[in-house]
């Protein structure tokens, strides 16, 4: 069983890490995505490993393009966007990631959502648009648990001037100077996913984080900490076949 690190979300849910699979030299050695350069059968036997770890249910996946669009599906597939919702018990919902930020979302009256969150992804409101479609559906976004997955750290995520304006016109002052390099900044997306949150009136005891940075971890995958020649990992998150107890 390949080892998966959780939070209290009250459903079958878990993000990866790179341990656990046989892909070798940058891939080591659970890399779950084929467009890495990684032989394309050592991925598949570790994807097959992850999906055994959720009794082989049916998935839906994304062709993410670090945007804000999010989507309600119903069953398996592959959708361009960067966030999922659906109300279908046993459907395993994926995003992934080496250094965005995977989050998972439950609502108790039956929907779960996974996103993912980059840069340009927290700053155009990922998790705010998720929310705005959880009400749609007639259900209290208030109700909303969120898990944080691992992602790269506010003490690591060096950025440009043109990053932070962007975080400043949105109200999201989570950045600072870096002192080792003029010019440049230090960005904090987990600080700013949890302000957003916040203010969205996400409960405090329902926000849960696994609070690994990516780039600082030896058994995660970080694509900015090894130059790009790095595997993925994956968050997911599934609504139960019988209904949550709470």
């Amino acid at each position: 069983m390949v080892p998966l690190l959780t939070t209290p979300l009250p459903v079958p849910h878990g993000f990866t890490t790179r341990l656990g699979g046989v892909s070798e030299g940058p891939f080591a050695s659970l890399n779950l995505s084929a467009a890495t350069g990684d032989d394309p059968e050592r991925v598949a036997e570790n994807q097959r490993r992850v999906l055994a770890a959720f009794g082989y249910p049916e998935v839906a996946g994304l062709k993410q393009v670090h945007g804000t669009e999010v989507r309600l599906v119903e069953g398996p597939g592959v959708w361009e966007g960067d966030g999922l919702l659906t109300r279908t018990p046993g459907l395993l919902l994926r995003v992934g990631v080496a250094d965005c930020y995977p989050l998972l979302l439950y609502h108790p009256e039956g929907l779960v959502g996974a996103l993912h969150a980059g840069w340009r992804g927290v700053v155009g409101g990922i998790l705010l648009e998720a929310l705005k479609r959880i009400e749609a559906l007639g259900l209290d976004p208030w109700e909303v648990h969120l898990a944080i997955g691992p992602g790269i750290g506010g003490a690591c995520y060096q950025v440009g001037e043109e990053v932070v304006e962007r975080f400043a016109e949105a109200g999201l002052r989570t950045f600072r100077k870096d002192p080792s390099a003029p010019g440049k900044y230090l960005l904090d997306l987990e600080k700013a996913l949890l302000l957003q949150a916040k203010e969205a009136g996400l409960r405090e005891e329902r926000i849960y984080r696994v609070g690994l940075c990516t780039h600082c971890a030896p058994h995660l995958f970080s694509h900015r900490r090894d130059r790009g020649r790095t595997g993925r990992m994956w968050g997911l998150v599934m609504l139960p076949l019988t209904p949550v107890a709470e």
